[in-house]
């Protein structure tokens, strides 16, 4: 959740410091380079550029917001449960 928000508030536009080994060692070709900014720029509504950016950037959204949803609705429920059984 803590990645999807951080994205939220970077700038897609600017280049940024990338731990990626491919483009650190000077390969301009890497299938996972632009895949944040590309989630970065469908989270600010730019569909198109998200596109351009990465063409999984929204398909990985939808992934990574249904698992955090899934994640917290097992969270919820053990808690719950987990709670009702210490009631008397």
């Amino acid at each position: 959740m803590s990645a999807l928000i951080l994205l939220y508030f970077s700038n897609p536009h600017s280049h940024h410091f990338t731990l990626c080994p491919l483009e650190n060692a000077g390969i301009d070709w890497c299938p996972g380079c632009g895949l944040g900014r590309s989630i970065s720029l469908f989270m600010h509504g730019e569909i198109q550029a998200s596109f351009r950016m990465h063409w999984l950037g929204i398909p990985a959204f939808f992934v990574i917001a249904h698992r955090i949803y899934r994640l917290s609705q097992r969270t919820y429920s053990s808690w719950t449960k987990h709670n009702h059984d210490e009631q008397p």
